[in-house]
């Protein structure tokens, strides 16, 4: 009896060293890397109507932001982008300024734009549905992105001694300018009030 219980408690011994072994061998769960956004290859650009005759295209020249991404589950979170409201242009010197004041983003009041989401909704292999929020003119009102995650590699424009792992993103979006007071001009229909979003970017794993 007593070597039957010897042998026993060493089975057990064994098997739970066995399994301890098994938890240090497997490997650690995979982390959201945290990505930056490359300053020199973003684009947060905008269409506006023009009293039905054309669009006019614009675009923020300084724009910086981060987020999360785990690569292997598709994982977004922590998006954050701010945009400077005063590095808005759209080729015309008069309507920049125009821009700048309070009929429409009011730069010197709200120098920022910006665009928090917590997560997203994977829509396709490549494809992203981001319900976030648009922070503008110092209201926060709900904004959806659909987000094509374009190329993950590293890229080639590091040089030759570093080449930083990059994801490239197109996203698409609209608001309505009169949701956050922006009302200059609508009522009669000169400049329109759905406002088209085109963002593109590369960003840069940390």
């Amino acid at each position: 009896m007593h070597a039957k219980k010897t042998i026993s408690t060493a089975l057990l011994w064994a098997a739970l060293a066995g399994s301890a072994q098994l938890l240090m061998s497997a490997p650690a769960q995979a982390q959201a890397a945290r990505y930056e956004l490359d300053p020199d290859h973003i684009t947060v650009a905008f269409l506006v109507d023009h009293i039905g005759f054309a669009k006019v295209l614009g675009l923020f020249r300084s724009a910086r932001g981060s987020y999360r991404f785990d690569e292997a589950s598709a994982t977004l979170s922590e998006v954050r982008i701010e945009v400077e409201t005063a590095s808005v242009f759209s080729n015309q010197r008069k309507r920049d300024d125009h821009l700048k004041g309070p009929d429409f983003l009011n730069s010197s009041e709200f120098p920022k734009m910006v665009f928090t989401a917590s997560g997203a909704r994977r829509t396709g292999e490549r494809t992203f549905e981001i319900a976030g929020q648009l922070e503008l003119l110092g209201k926060s009102l709900p904004l959806t992105l659909q987000a094509t995650w374009n190329k993950s590699a590293e890229s080639p424009m590091g040089g030759p001694l570093r080449k930083p792992y990059t994801m490239g993103v197109s996203a698409r979006g609209s608001f309505k300018r009169s949701a956050y007071g922006m009302n200059y001009a609508v009522s009669n229909g000169w400049v329109g009030d759905e406002v088209p979003l085109i963002i593109e970017f590369e960003a840069v794993r940390q």
